[in-house]
């Protein structure tokens, strides 16, 4: 079952056998005009109206801001602020993902869940982009996601997961350089060890 993606759009709940054509039934997610206005951290402003996943936690419904972290050499750490950038939730892994033809608005893409969980960000792009940031899980979870969405999933130590709660700032930080320095490889659906390259060259999406 793929992952399924949003640009800037919102539906009605679906029942039954037809929800697995959309992202999860009753999930809406609204793009903020204007959040491309950064390109360098890549600054998107986003509204879920319910709880999302992502790597180390689940937000509440509400207003975050993704950016990449402020760091000329490392473009793959990513960090989720509130709305007002004032608090810092998250710093996570991602690997370079990609699709084969950018979007002109920015694109999340979710696993699919069963009814009642919360959606687990896959993939992050930014508009204009070929290149996005799909997302690395702490071991336990990526075994728990591969086998609920029958796909590979990323996957690092589970310690790492302290790290991603720190809020840390400065690519500097001890908690983002062991991030940066984790090794990362992938689960398959039956939690056996999937080889990094299986999962970041399966089949791109269009």
């Amino acid at each position: 079952m793929k992952a399924r993606e949003v640009v800037n759009m919102s539906w009605t709940p679906l029942r039954g056998t037809a929800a697995a054509v959309v992202l999860a039934a009753g999930l809406c997610i609204g793009f903020m005009p204007g959040a491309a206005a950064d390109e360098w951290d890549q600054k998107t402003i986003v509204t879920f109206n319910e709880p999302v996943e992502v790597p180390g936690k689940a937000l509440p419904a509400g207003t975050y801001v993704f950016k990449l972290l402020d760091s000329p050499s490392d473009r793959n750490i990513v960090q989720i602020w509130d709305k007002d950038e004032k608090h810092l939730l998250a710093t996570t892994l991602a690997i370079p993902d990609y699709r084969l033809k950018p979007a002109d608005k920015p694109v999340l893409m979710f696993e699919e869940r069963p009814s009642g969980s919360p959606p687990a960000l896959r993939a992050w792009f930014y508009p204009g982009d070929n290149f996005g940031q799909q997302f690395v899980y702490p071991h336990d979870r990526a075994i728990q996601l591969a086998k609920r969405t029958n796909q590979n999933v990323l996957s690092m130590r589970n310690e790492m997961a302290n790290d991603m709660s720190n809020p840390a700032t400065s690519p500097n930080a001890s908690s983002v350089r062991e991030l940066r320095q984790t090794d990362v490889t992938g689960v398959g659906p039956s939690g056996e060890p999937v080889d990094l390259t299986v999962v970041i060259l399966e089949k791109p999406e269009k």
